[in-house]
């Protein structure tokens, strides 16, 4: 599997060992160690989106903030694979999920005027579309909500009956969702994308940046669990969200649940899920 393309020119030595990683839907994931005692993280895959990884790249360079979390710096980007700086591993700080829950709410105050992004980029292999928004309850229902009934793997799978749920459910999120800032989200913050970093403290991968609600970030977070509530509160006490942001979480969470469903055709506990959610809100 080693290529000695990946590293021409970087002055990092010569690959010689690719130590498989796990995570990650779209790539596979390596990290490589050099001729020269260190080591890179490269992803790699074919028959990809041909801008997938100058999009990632993108989004990796705007989540750098200071206080913010550690990010992997790109060291170099081709359509079939990107080369990352390798954030190594350890066991989490004793501060860790008190410093990753303020670094989370340090970087949703960074805002911006309207909901999308410059560019659109991807959720998995799957566009995400980030159409500059001047109303979040619209972004949201068009742009992370109904725009999965096109594809063929949800329209075959969800029933009827839910579709047109989804349909009522979008159209009424301004009586479900207070208004919230366009936020800077990662966009794809499942507990598989915040890691610690080699010094112990919280580092973050594998986005799907853009300017959102924020509780769609907490949401991913909460739902798929394995969180500390030091988290949380952390978060709370720098970015506090509007009262009932729990109870609001499933509902924020269905996008990811659709985009789930969108890439897969055998998804019947998802669309359950979603069929559960559905029926809650409705």
């Amino acid at each position: 599997m080693l290529t000695s393309a990946w590293l021409d020119g970087l002055s990092l030595g010569d690959p010689i060992a690719a130590d498989p990683l796990e995570g990650g839907y779209a790539s596979r994931t390596f990290r490589v160690r050099t001729s020269l005692g260190g080591s890179v993280v490269v992803k790699t895959q074919d028959n990809l989106p041909e801008n997938l990884y100058a999009l990632e790249a993108d989004g990796l360079d705007a989540l750098r903030a200071p206080g913010g979390f550690a990010v992997p710096e790109v060291l170099r980007v081709t359509p079939s694979y990107i080369v990352l700086s390798d954030l190594g591993t350890s066991e989490p700080s004793p501060t860790y999920w008190e410093d990753a829950g303020r670094a989370l709410a340090l970087q949703h105050q960074q805002t911006a005027d309207k909901f999308g992004y410059h560019v659109d980029n991807h959720l998995g292999t799957l566009p995400q579309r980030n159409p500059w928004t001047g109303d979040g309850h619209t972004f949201f229902a068009e742009h992370r909500l109904l725009r999965y009934l096109e594809e063929p793997n949800c329209h075959n799978q969800l029933p009827a009956d839910d579709r047109r749920r989804l349909e009522r459910i979008a159209g009424n999120l301004v009586n479900l969702v207070p208004v919230q800032p366009p936020s800077l989200l990662h966009g794809d913050l499942w507990h598989g994308n915040l890691l610690p970093a080699a010094n112990g403290g919280p580092a973050m991968i594998d986005p799907a940046v853009h300017y959102g609600w924020p509780e769609a970030d907490l949401a991913t977070l909460f739902i798929y669990g394995q969180l500390s509530e030091t988290f949380f509160d952390a978060y709370e006490e720098v970015h506090p969200p509007a009262p009932g942001w729990r109870a609001r979480l499933p509902l924020l969470h269905l996008r990811e649940l659709l985009c789930i469903t969108a890439h897969w055709p055998d998804r019947a506990e998802t669309v359950q899920e979603i069929h559960t959610i559905l029926e809650q809100f409705d």
